[in-house]
């Protein structure tokens, strides 16, 4: 959500967002992580009367699944790039979904434009609704440690007393040195402690929630193919 080094902050041009750069610019493996934060938000309880914020929506990656599956006006976005967010509202959402004789659905009007919402704040308030679920599918990956305590710190009014919040994130045990850099996935992804992409321990995730009314839970892996880790902060 905040300024990083990954360059996500640059609005994509009309002509980027027309040859389809938006799927490329938050990370490819469009179908599979789409699918991936859906099924995983249904495998641990979500059901289509729940309201869902999805934080770091980007285009609707994983949007588009829930959008489909929520009841209208149930799923709400937040991204900090307004290119992302257009993307997403006027071209995946037209052809996101297929009918029973192959014809594509255009979803729009299953969530009103004001449910996405940008802001590079974590500026929760704005939506003014109060969430069963929330998830931020690798957001905590790209932002310093003081913007997951703002993300952490704005979103706990708006969350329901019970209710869930899934992050995504890169693990590092426990002490290890902030100046040494990990890899994941085999090598693919470099990690770090002081930049983009950034690592965490899950006593920094502890840190980050102390007396913010969250309780924190990890949850380990998930089934994301860059090996983010997946935390559960419960609201209090």
């Amino acid at each position: 959500m905040s300024d990083h080094s990954s360059g996500y902050g640059r609005e994509l041009s009309e002509d980027e967002v027309a040859a389809d750069a938006h799927r490329d610019f938050v990370g490819g493996r469009w179908q599979e992580i789409g699918r991936l934060q859906f099924d995983f938000l249904v495998a641990r309880g979500l059901r289509p009367r729940d309201i869902l914020v999805d934080i770091g929506c980007g285009p609707l990656r994983g949007g588009i699944h829930f959008i489909h599956y929520l009841e209208p006006g149930h799923y709400y976005g937040i991204d900090r790039n307004a290119s992302l967010l257009e993307a997403g509202l006027r071209l995946e959402l037209s052809a996101a979904a297929v009918g029973p004789e192959g014809q594509a659905i255009d979803l729009r009007g299953r969530i009103p434009p004001g449910h996405l919402l940008h802001s590079t704040r974590f500026e929760f308030e704005r939506l003014g609704v109060r969430a069963d679920y929330a998830l931020a599918q690798s957001v905590f990956t790209h932002v310093p440690l003081n913007s997951v305590r703002l993300c952490l710190a704005n979103l706990a009014p708006w969350m329901k007393p019970g209710a869930s919040f899934y992050a995504s994130y890169f693990r590092c045990e426990d002490g290890h040195p902030v100046a040494q850099s990990l890899e994941h996935s085999g090598g693919a992804i470099q990690t770090w402690g002081d930049r983009d992409p950034y690592h965490y321990s899950v006593d920094d995730m502890r840190h980050c929630a102390r007396g913010l009314g969250w309780g924190l839970e990890p949850l380990g892996e998930w089934g994301h193919p860059a090996g983010q880790e997946m935390l559960r902060f419960s609201r209090c």
